[in-house]
């Protein structure tokens, strides 16, 4: 595996932000336009990993649990959400 350059690495994880930001203060088209901006896929991967990576890491500077146990809490707390039914639909 080869490594990025890290001011791409930086400006990819940026971008990714700003699709969580756009997407979170309903600006969907924003959201969009962001994701659209990516070069390639494996660019919009290096940059949600950066983010999801750095995200996790102030969460566990906080918390104090170890990387294992917070991932472990956070696949819970994803598959609770993926196991809802979509809003405005009624449970199966």
């Amino acid at each position: 595996m080869t490594h990025p350059d890290p001011a791409r690495l930086f400006e990819h994880g940026q971008q990714a932000a700003g699709v969580i930001a756009a997407k979170h203060r309903g600006d969907l088209a924003g959201a969009e336009a962001l994701l659209a901006g990516f070069p390639d896929d494996h660019a919009r991967l290096q940059g949600f990993c950066l983010l999801a990576e750095l995200a996790l890491s102030l969460v566990r500077a906080q918390t104090g649990q170890s990387m294992d146990d917070l991932v472990r809490e956070l696949t819970l707390h994803m598959a609770a959400v993926a196991m809802k039914p979509p809003p405005g639909t009624a449970a199966a």
